[in-house]
This record gives structure tokens, sequence and C-alpha cells, in this order.
């Protein structure tokens, strides 16, 4: 598969408007979905963000392998990065935020203290791409409506402060995306995960990676969520056929209509009912660099 190319004009801007307001606040937090953390994670917020405190959310968590997310804690402590797993749905965690933030901003509050600066509000920038969960969150925070939420990527348009409680104001931003996704595999994580809009990416080549992983991963949960007595011996298309006719997604003719099935497996990824699925591990990013590191080295 080629390099997928999506970057739109309001990406551009977004992140025109996150530069630009950078310096108005305290700390960032960074919103990453838990199933697929470093996918869903922007290479370019290290070059916008720069040294800015910083607290990474893992939203949707009650969606992901809880073992995993543990793996993906302990990948990010070792880094020296705040992590936080958030159930914005449920608000399991979300009291935990604003604590959270007290604490990494605790060297700069002590700094204010010592030149004799009054203490305020702190100012938190709510980054992360669509469909991650910010507005949800922000709306938990808030105890209110205070932004738009939706199941589309970018229904958030513009930047707005809101008021948490008397200690913190967020400033939201536009979901962004990157320019092109260099690497196939992490354009079709956020594809399956509905990260990215659907026309981007044909929606039976989406379900049929989807299947290809659940298999692999969590053959256990597949066959149970579609009464599959067995996935190891069938491929991709197989399976999409075995669960189109157990669906009724059928066609003139008996034949499965492949779209139709894809629509129904990627439903069912994203709303839980396969389980609790993370689409990658740490070594599984550790193993791609490795790989990728192998091939710079072959065109030497």
């Amino acid at each position: 598969m080629n390099t997928i190319q999506w970057f739109p004009g309001h990406m551009a801007k977004a992140r025109r408007q996150v530069t630009e307001k950078l310096h108005l606040v305290d700390i960032v937090i960074e919103l990453l979905d838990a199933r697929l953390p470093l996918s869903s994670r922007n290479p370019m917020m290290n070059d916008i963000v720069k040294d800015k405190p910083r607290l990474i959310l893992l939203t949707k968590s009650d969606l992901a392998d809880e073992q995993v997310t543990t793996e993906w804690k302990a990948y990010f402590s070792e880094q020296g990065i705040h992590v936080l797993p958030i159930d914005a749905q449920s608000g399991k965690g979300v009291n935990q935020i604003v604590p959270q933030c007290e604490r990494v901003l605790a060297p700069l509050f002590a700094a204010r203290e010592k030149k004799g600066i009054k203490s305020r509000k702190f100012r938190v920038m709510v980054v992360g791409i669509p469909n991650v969960g910010k507005s949800t969150i922000i709306n938990r925070l808030a105890k209110r409506n205070a932004t738009v939420t939706g199941d589309r990527p970018g229904v958030t348009k513009a930047q707005q402060w809101i008021r948490v409680g008397q200690t913190m104001e967020i400033l939201d931003t536009p979901g962004i995306l990157w320019p092109k996704f260099d690497d196939p595999t992490v354009g079709m994580r956020l594809a399956v995960s509905g990260a990215i809009k659907g026309e981007i990416l044909p929606i039976d080549e989406v379900a049929f990676y989807a299947l290809t992983f659940l298999a692999e991963r969590y053959p256990t949960a597949l066959m149970e969520r579609y009464k599959l007595n067995d996935v190891a011996s069938l491929d991709r298309v197989e399976l999409m056929e075995e669960i189109g006719k157990k669906r009724g997604c059928l066609i003139r003719g008996g034949e499965v209509d492949y779209e139709k099935a894809a629509e129904i497996i990627l439903t069912d990824f994203r709303a839980g009912r396969i389980g609790r699925i993370t689409l990658e591990k740490p070594e599984d990013w550790l193993k791609e660099e490795g790989n990728a590191d192998e091939t710079d080295h072959s065109r030497d």
C-alpha cells in the first residue's frame, strides 16, 4: 500500500493555531487512543509543543486490552512522561486529571512562589488527533456541555477557553492529523479505530486488516463474537465470507456483500463488541523501528 496523503486545509490551520497559542498555557494535555497509542500520536507534536510540561491521557481505555495498557504505561513512564489511562464515557480516571496536572506543574508553581508571583488558575491546552475523545473529556471536567462532540473526525472546529472549577482553564483545539502516513500500518490502525475518514481508505481493505490482526492476536474473541469454529485455517477473505454469511450480508446469487460485512466488523470493533482490543504493543514499534533501520542500511 502506498503512502497515505491527507492534510486538509483546516488541519494546517489547526497546527498554526496551536503553535500561536502555546505561550498562553502552562501545560499541554496530549490525548492518545489507548488502543493505538503511538499510531495515534502526532509525530509533529514534539516539535510543536517543545519543552512545555506535558501529561498524556490514554483515552478509550475501557475499549483497550488492560494488560497491554499496563505495558504502555510502563513504556511512557520509562521516558519520564506522565501518563494516565482515562475512560471518558464512564468518567473513570477523569477526577485524577487536575491533581496529576498539579503534580506535573509543581516545579513551576514553586518557581513562581519563589519570585513572589501570586498563584492563578493554571492554563491547559488539550491536543490530539480527531476522534480521540477530547470533547467528551473536556465536558466531563467542566461538568457541562462546553464543547461539541461527535463520532466524526474533526467535529471540534474552533479554539475556546473553558473554565474547570477554581483552578484550571482549558484551551480546546481542533484535532490535528499529520500530512501523510509513511507507514501504511499506522494508517490502517487509525482507519480501524475510526480516526480518519472512511473515504480515505477502502472499507473492505480496512476490515481485512482488522480481521488479519484479530485472527492473530485475539482469535478467541473473534470466534466468540461471530460464532466461528476456527480462524487459524482461514485467510482474511474466507473470514469475511464466514462472518458475512452468519450476519446475512448476502446479495443476489447468495454471494457475500463485502462492504456490508466490513461495516459490521468495524462498527463492532469500535463499539468494543468484539472485546477489549489493543492494535499495537510497545514491542511492535521496536520491531518496526528495527526493520526500518535494516532497510536503511541495506541501501548504503
